[in-house]
């Protein structure tokens, strides 16, 4: 492959870690480029990598998912070639972050994920974040993994509920 079709799929995402001020999980970035056919998913991680190894973007996992941060070096290195974006390109990442922008949101907020605890029984670890300040954090003790599994996959769906039947019997 050449290196400029790749170096226009690091820009891309570099431009879209830049307007958010928020991780992105790599599957929301992976949904915009894919779905736009920019490129295909084993080029699309070699980027993602690629700006990774580099410290153009920081990787972390949460649960079982990736937060794609833009590090200042990522910035400083989009300020230089973001010309290199067309302005069609750039439209198209704005309309995509302002059409799913609360739900691209709600997904990095809201974690749940479970482990086996020592005496073997499986924690159910939830919480819920808002610019950087932890709204809710519980974590639940279950017996087997599947109920682990359900407990946090319900939490992804009614998280705002539950945290506001708790504040109205708490407050």
């Amino acid at each position: 492959m050449t290196q400029e079709p790749l170096t226009l799929y690091k820009l891309i995402i570099l431009h879209m870690l830049s307007r958010v001020d928020f991780p992105l999980t790599s599957a929301q970035v992976s949904s915009f480029i894919l779905e736009k056919e920019y490129t295909n998913f084993l080029t699309l991680q070699q980027a993602i990598s690629e700006l990774t190894q580099s410290g153009l973007i920081t990787a972390r996992s949460v649960g079982n998912r990736t937060h794609l941060l833009i590090t200042p070096e990522g910035r400083g290195t989009l300020s230089f070639f973001e010309n290199r974006i067309s302005d069609p390109i750039k439209e198209e990442v704005g309309a995509f972050l302002r059409e799913n922008g609360m739900e691209l949101l709600n997904e990095v907020s809201v974690v749940g994920d479970y482990y086996k605890s020592t005496t073997g029984e499986y924690n159910a670890h939830l919480a819920a974040r808002e610019k950087n300040v932890t709204l809710i954090e519980i974590t639940l003790s279950v017996p087997t993994a599947e109920c682990a599994k359900v407990i946090c996959d319900n939490w992804q769906l009614r998280n705002q509920e539950i945290y506001q039947y708790l504040t109205e019997q708490l407050f």
